[in-house]
């Protein structure tokens, strides 16, 4: 479809794979799918939720919200439900929020969902763009903790000025739908890749110190880092200046690609499931993405 191969995308990106929903397939059909499993280990039935929080920049329209679909689809009646919209950096922000609701004792349990059907908005024409999002969901249920198991620190962040470097143009009400905006290929992601790689590798940078910081941990005290998937180059750069070896850290974009708000919650499962978190330990989460985002976050598992 485009100008490139396996050699180059695997060289510049570290992708070797990643998957793609179905035609019939929506944000809230992977949502759902991720919730169920999430509320089956965690052995919580959907009547016993609170919230519902989907993150999500792919929407399956613009509205009611994705998590409202998704409340009727699990039989979670009369809560709230809502959507969130920090692109990359959607999980963790829905993390902090959930956290807040818990710790304030408005609510004690709350589901999290990051879910992203990015192959729908994919310019398959766009070599910059085409080779590295995929599609993909991870979920999780948060409750009061009982014994030292918690959120230690999370830091957000943003920046408007950088609005402009990868986005959806039109769709909103700035540019409605359109003839000439679908003939100018304005409903699919527009990035542009080279700026936002060196703002990746400050945010995120700055993003540990100042949650390292907070929680009054060094990186040495960091048992497993798992990093937004977005690029093995951006990871490598990161890794390098919080000195922290590359053991330590979670990679899986060679698997799944970028998914966007789905990524940190997909590699957090997988990481679990491999054996590779242990009950007691310190955990660094920390993403870069659209808008412009970025959020960290030290817990203990």
């Amino acid at each position: 479809m485009v100008d490139t191969s396996d050699e180059w995308i695997s060289t510049r990106t570290g992708i070797k794979e990643r998957r793609i929903a179905g035609d019939d397939e929506a944000a809230s059909d992977l949502a759902y799918r991720a919730s169920i499993e999430a509320l089956r280990v965690a052995k919580v039935e959907p009547e016993e939720l609170d919230m519902i929080l989907v993150a999500t920049i792919t929407p399956d329209m613009i509205f009611p919200a994705t998590g409202c679909i998704l409340q009727k689809r699990l039989k979670a009646k009369k809560i709230a439900a809502f959507d969130l919209e920090a692109a990359c950096s959607g999980f963790l922000y829905g993390l902090t929020i959930g956290n807040q609701f818990i710790a304030t004792g408005m609510y004690d349990t709350i589901l999290v969902v990051a879910a992203e059907a990015l192959s729908k908005i994919i310019d398959w024409q766009d070599r910059n763009t085409c080779v590295l999002f995929a599609d993909g969901a991870g979920a999780a249920v948060l409750r009061p903790s009982e014994d030292s198991s918690c959120i230690i620190s999370s830091y957000l962040g943003a920046d408007g000025e950088g609005a402009d470097l990868v986005g959806v143009p039109a769709g909103g009400s700035r540019l409605p739908a359109s003839f000439e905006t679908v003939k100018r290929r304005q409903h699919y992601m527009k990035m542009k890749g080279n700026e936002l790689f060196k703002k990746a590798v400050k945010a995120m940078v700055k993003a540990i110190e100042i949650s390292l910081e907070k929680s009054k941990f060094s990186i040495h005290d960091i048992d497993l880092f798992i990093p937004h998937q977005a690029n093995i180059r951006i990871i490598e750069a990161v890794v390098k200046r919080v000195g922290l070896s590359m053991d330590k850290v979670c990679i899986n974009l060679d698997q799944c690609g970028n998914m966007s708000a789905a990524s940190i919650a997909v590699a957090l499962d997988q990481a679990v499931k491999k054996g590779r978190v242990k009950k007691g330990d310190k955990l660094l989460l920390t993403s870069f993405g659209g808008g412009l985002t970025w959020a960290s976050m030290i817990l203990e598992w």
